[in-house]
């Protein structure tokens, strides 16, 4: 298993070296959600060169709990605003943040010629 991590490790730095070449800043070649999963261990790929469904799936699900948590503690709780609708603003935030988020970077991907992580022989 080591020998897996150490592989996903040396073709991380590989990409990440690739993209930082395209002029990439690295808040968008390795936003910090990212380097936070990579520090954890998750074998993520870099946001850019993953699909679009992967990438707004785990950029909605971290934004629309983590901005719905902030948003009541802030202001929402003393608001009394109703659960059901805290939860309804939570996903709502979540799918439209992930949706932006997969076409960005998909369109960056594009308009750079980075390839899939699949692809990427590094």
């Amino acid at each position: 298993m080591a020998t897996v991590d150490c592989e996903f490790g040396q073709r991380l730095q590989r990409a990440l070296a690739m993209l930082d070449g395209k002029g990439l800043p690295r808040g968008t070649s390795a936003p910090l959600l990212y380097r936070g999963l990579w520090k954890l261990g998750f074998r993520v790929p870099p946001p850019l060169m993953m699909g679009f469904v992967p990438n707004a799936l785990l950029m909605g699900g971290f934004f629309g709990p983590t901005w719905g948590l902030v948003m009541w503690l802030v202001g929402w709780r003393r608001s009394q605003m109703p659960v059901g609708m805290v939860l309804q603003a939570m996903v709502l935030a979540g799918v439209l943040f992930g949706l932006s988020m997969g076409m960005y970077g998909r369109w960056i991907a594009g308009r750079h010629g980075i390839p899939h992580w699949r692809d990427f022989q590094g």
